[in-house]
């Protein structure tokens, strides 16, 4: 397959219809967020994280109109790394800040595949040895790797396809779990320690790894019909559909186990709610659903990720090896993609993994916002105020987070600081490197950038 046809599937101007583009977004947004992230939500913040859902619904919302503002100006743009390379021009910020994505979406990537692991081992009584959820982890992203490589109507008729049953399934346990409940009443009024600001902020920032996926809406730009308007409308509508369904999940997961039983449960927390309510083949239902919405979510992400890392690599941000690998660039970036997921499914736990990508997807996210403050904000006709509040709250959510785990796990703070120090440090020697051969047509542009 020559690399021209390769191109070819993969942009077709005007194939996405809105509700196409909605089914995308909202694919990505029910991967993990839901499944493993109620129970470790409630485990910060306690019976406050139906609330701490909403509270990332709407940080989600005002950093939504940064990115909407940028795709209605330039459609056509490869998503994030095209946003930050017309706000920062070829310099570390644009490189840092993509790569941080590139990471913070690979490690979603892990997420989903132990939280595929998790849930699939409740139909075997669970995972005794705490081998089989890594293992299990491990072989779907493969399988992944091989349907990606057969091509992108595959990927696309596949994640469609799981898409719908996915969002039907889980709307059908939401309201059946609200239904069956004695009564649907959270009790807000004593949330104890973890009620406190600083774990409610920090439970509202996983919350918003839920809702991330939106961002991929922005990748599928210049395929969207009439996309100056129905980007924007895609993202709003995915972003309403899913505060519909957490709030529904939320409300069902709360009626149907004690605050104890959610937190014990908190890597298949929807399997063991369906299970008071409904018996064990509600397990198997909402098991089997874990299974497909994290298959899909894994699917999409690695398509999203290689062609990413792919276009970063052609704009010189970012180091290439071949290590000798046959086909193209595209190629190679799933292979490392892969690869990196496959190594943080097998030595990283759900909350780690969550942890890292939320640290990483805030930094950047700031980033974004900032560069439309300060150097776009004329050029896509956008207000002021609005990415400033967006700064504001994500800068709450991360500091609320980073100062719960500074106080329950450290380490993984730590590793994240450090490897955000590591991707810096070699960007700065990488660029340094190849500032000779950076491409011409940004330069004039960001001249007076330099600061």
């Amino acid at each position: 397959m020559s690399r021209e046809q390769d191109r070819t599937t993969r942009y077709q101007e005007g194939s996405l219809t809105l509700p196409g583009t909605v089914m995308l977004g909202t694919g990505v947004m029910i991967g993990a967020g839901i499944f493993a992230l109620t129970g470790q939500m409630a485990q910060m913040t306690g019976v406050l994280f139906p609330l701490a859902f909403l509270a990332a619904a709407l940080i989600v919302s005002f950093s939504a109109y940064s990115y909407i503002k940028i795709s209605n100006a330039y459609p056509s743009a490869g998503g994030i790394g095209m946003y930050l390379h017309k706000a920062y021009g070829n310099r570390l910020p644009t490189a840092f800040n993509a790569l941080l994505m590139y990471f913070s979406m690979v490690i979603a990537q892990s997420f989903l595949a132990r939280t595929f692991g998790s849930y699939t081992m409740q139909l075997f009584g669970g995972d005794e040895s705490g081998r089989m959820v890594p293992i299990l982890g491990v072989s779907l992203i493969l399988a992944a790797f091989v349907i990606n490589l057969l091509g992108n109507r595959m990927i696309q008729g596949v994640a469609s396809f799981i898409g719908i049953l996915k969002i039907g399934g889980i709307l059908i346990f939401g309201l059946v779990g609200v239904w069956v409940a004695d009564s649907i009443s959270v009790d807000f009024s004593n949330p104890g320690d973890a009620g406190t600001m600083g774990n409610f902020l920090g439970a509202t920032a996983l919350g918003i790894l839920a809702f991330k996926g939106f961002t991929t809406i922005t990748n599928s730009g210049s395929e969207v019909i009439d996309p100056k308007r129905n980007v924007g409308r895609a993202i709003v509508i995915s972003i309403a559909a899913c505060v519909v369904i957490y709030t529904l999940v939320g409300f069902a997961v709360a009626s149907n186990l004690s605050l104890a039983e959610i937190i014990e449960t908190q890597d298949y927390s929807l399997a063991a709610a369906a299970r008071p309510a409904l018996g064990e083949y509600a397990v198997w239902f909402t098991v089997a659903i874990a299974m497909m919405a994290t298959a899909g979510g894994i699917l999409a992400s690695i398509f999203a990720v290689s062609r990413m890392l792919a276009m970063l690599t052609e704009m010189k941000l970012v180091p290439h090896r071949h290590f000798g690998m046959p086909g193209d660039i595209q190629k190679h970036t799933l292979v490392y993609t892969v690869v990196l997921g496959l190594i943080l499914t097998a030595f990283f736990d759900l909350s780690r993994i969550a942890a890292l990508g939320i640290v990483f997807y805030l930094v950047m996210d700031v980033a974004i916002h900032w560069g439309v403050l300060r150097y776009l904000r004329k050029d896509i006709k956008a207000n002021a105020w609005i990415p400033a509040i967006a700064i504001i709250l994500d800068l709450l959510a991360l500091g609320g987070f980073v100062w719960v785990k500074l106080n329950t796990d450290a380490f993984v703070i730590g590793v994240a600081v450090v490897t955000m120090i590591v991707i810096a440090i070699a960007e700065l020697i990488f660029l340094k490197k190849t500032a000779g051969i950076a491409p011409p047509n940004t330069e004039q542009s960001h001249a007076h950038h330099h600061h």
